[in-house]
C-alpha cells in the first residue's frame, strides 16, 4: 500500500472524528472509552498502511547490504548475476538456497555446479551468511526475482529495459509519516482527555483541568526515552561503520583505467604493485614505472573511457597529464630522461587499515596465494577504482574461518605437517580441510599488537 494511500486514511479519520465529536458530547456515549478505541483502531490501520510499504523494502534492503558488494541483477561483478539465479543449477529448491548462503565452503564439496562456478570466477567464493534468516533469505531473493522482471520488461518506446532502474529512497518520507502520526496521536489523547472532562462535567462528577501535552510528565519521558534509544541507535551505528568506507571511489589527478591496463592489456598487478608480493605495502608505483611504458606510449587509441558520472574522457589528454608530472616532453630523446626531472603523482589513497591493525601483503599473496581480486573486486574490470569490501575485522574473520591453507608446493607451510598427519588419521574433516582458523588466524595477536 503506497504512503499517499496512509495519509487518506489517517486525515479521513481524523476528519470523521472531528465531524461526531459534538455529537459524541451531547449524547454522552462512554467519552473516554469510544476516543481510546479509536485511537487504538487509527494506529492500528496506520501501521497496517506502513507495514506492507516497509516490508516490501526488506528484500532490497537486505539484498543492498548483503549481497550488492559483490553481485548485480543483469551483469558480472565479483560474483555472477543474480536475474533468475533460482533456475539455474540445485537452486530451483529454496532449501537448496538456504543451505548455500548459510555455508557455501561446505556445500561446493557436494555439488558440481558451484565447483564450477569457483573454477570461473578464479577460485573465488561466496561469503557466508549464517546469521540470515530463511525469511530473510526468501525476501532477498522476492526482491531479486522482481528487479530482473522490472528489467526485462519492455520500455515505452518500445525497446527493452537493460538495468532494473534505481528506486527512490523513501526513508525520509517515512520519517516525516512517522512524525505526523505521532502528532496525531498526542492531538487524539488530548481530545480524549478534553471529552473525559465533559462527560465528567454533565454528570456532575469533579473532575481535573487536563494538562497540556507539553507539560504531561507522561509524554515528556515517552519522548525522552524514545530520542535517547533513536540517538543511541546512529551514534552506535556510526561508531561501527567508522572508516569502512564501501564503494569509496575518489577521482584521482590521472585518469587511470585498471580495465585498459590490467584487463585489457594484461599487465600483471604486481608490475606496478611490486611490494605486494615483497613485503607489507602494496605501494603505489611512481613515475618512472608509467614512464617505462609510456615514454612509447603517447597516444590512447583503445575503446571509449567514461568516468562514473558517464562522461566521455580522452585517455590521450590523461598521457599528457603524466608527461606533465614526468617533465617528460613528448619527441625528447627518451635516454636523457631521468627520475629526476619527475614530480611524484597525488594518487588519493582508497584502501586503508586502522593503525592497530598489521596486514601483510606478501603473506597473503604469497603464502596465502590469494588472489587480488578477493579483497579488491574484480579489479580488472573496473575504469576507477572504487573499495568494493568493507574491511571489517568480522570480513576478515569469516575469510580466515572459511579459506583453506594452500599447502601444495608451498614451503611457507611446511612447519603444520602435523595437519597432514591428522587429515590422514581422520582427527579432521577432509572436506572441511586446514583453514587459516586452524593455523592461528583468529589470535588477536596476529593482527593486533
Amino acid at each position: 500500500m503506497h504512503v499517499c494511500q496512509a495519509y487518506v486514511i489517517i486525515f479521513a479519520s481524523v476528519r470523521i472524528f472531528s465531524t461526531y465529536r459534538t455529537q459524541l458530547v451531547n449524547n454522552m456515549i462512554l467519552y473516554s472509552k469510544t476516543a481510546t478505541n479509536f485511537l487504538k483502531t487509527l494506529l492500528l490501520l496506520s501501521a497496517i498502511c506502513l507495514g506492507s510499504s516497509v516490508f516490501a523494502q526488506d528484500g532490497k534492503a537486505l539484498f543492498n547490504s548483503n549481497c550488492a558488494s559483490c553481485h548485480a541483477i543483469n551483469k558480472k561483478l565479483t560474483g555472477p548475476p543474480l536475474a533468475d539465479f533460482t533456475k539455474r543449477g540445485p537452486w530451483g529448491d529454496r532449501k537448496e538456497v538456504y543451505k548455500w548462503v548459510h555455508n557455501p565452503l561446505s556445500y561446493i564439496e557436494k555439488d558440481a555446479y558451484t565447483k564450477a562456478l569457483k573454477d570461473e570466477y578464479n577460485g573465488i567464493i561466496m561469503t557466508p551468511f549464517p546469521n540470515l534468516s530463511e525469511k530473510e533469505i526468501d525476501a532477498i531473493v522476492d526482491y531479486i526475482d522482481k528487479a530482473a522482471a522490472a528489467a526485462s520488461q519492455p520500455a515505452a518506446g518500445g525497446g527493452a529495459v537493460t538495468a532494473v532502474q534505481p528506486e527512490s529512497d523513501n526513508t525520509l518520507l517515512y520519517g516525516i509519516l512517522t512524525l505526523i502520526l505521532a502528532v496525531i496521536a498526542l492531538i487524539l489523547l488530548q481530545v480524549n482527555s478534553n471529552l473525559r472532562k465533559l462527560a465528567d462535567d454533565k454528570e456532575g462528577v469533579p473532575s481535573h483541568e487536563p494538562v497540556p501535552f507539553y507539560r504531561n510528565k507522561a509524554y515528556i519521558a515517552l519522548l525522552t526515552i524514545i530520542l535517547f534509544l533513536a540517538g543511541g541507535y546512529l551514534t552506535t551505528k556510526g561508531a561501527i561503520g567508522l572508516g569502512r568506507n564501501t564503494n569509496y571511489q575518489p577521482e584521482q589527478p590521472i585518469y587511470y583505467s585498471h580495465k585498459v591496463h590490467a584487463g585489457v592489456n594484461q599487465i600483471s598487478c604486481l608490475y606496478c604493485h611490486t611490494g605486494a608480493a615483497q613485503g607489507k605495502q602494496a605501494n603505489i608505483p611512481s613515475v618512472n614505472v608509467c614512464m617505462n611504458c609510456h615514454m612509447a606510449i603517447n597516444e590512447y587509441t583503445g575503446e571509449p573511457l567514461y568516468d562514473e558520472h558517464g562522461k566521455e574522457v580522452n585517455g590521450t589528454a590523461e598521457i599528457q597529464k603524466l608527461y606533465k608530472y614526468a617533465n617528460f616532453k613528448e619527441g625528447s630523446n627518451a635516454n636523457t630522461w631521468t627520475m629526476d626531472d619527475a614530480k611524484p603523482i597525488e594518487w588519493v589513497r582508497i584502501h586503508s587499515l586502522p593503525d592497530h591493525v598489521y596486514f601483510n601483503h606478501s603473506q597473503h599473496v604469497v603464502a596465502g596465494q590469494i588472489a587480488c581480486q578477493t579483497c579488491h573486486g574484480e579489479i580488472q574490470k573496473m575504469d576507477e577504482v572504487k573499495q568494493v569490501n568493507d574491511l571489517s575485522m568480522g570480513w576478515c574473520i569469516n575469510c580466515h574461518r572459511e579459506t583453506q591453507v594452500q599447502f601444495k608446493e608451498n614451503g611457507f607451510y611446511s612447519i603444520y605437517e602435523k595437519y597432514h598427519e591428522e587429515l590422514k588419521n581422520g582427527k579432521m574433516d577432509p572436506k572441511k580441510g586446514v583453514t587459516v582458523e586452524h593455523i592461528g588466524g583468529t589470535e588477536c595477536q596476529k593482527c593486533h599488537y
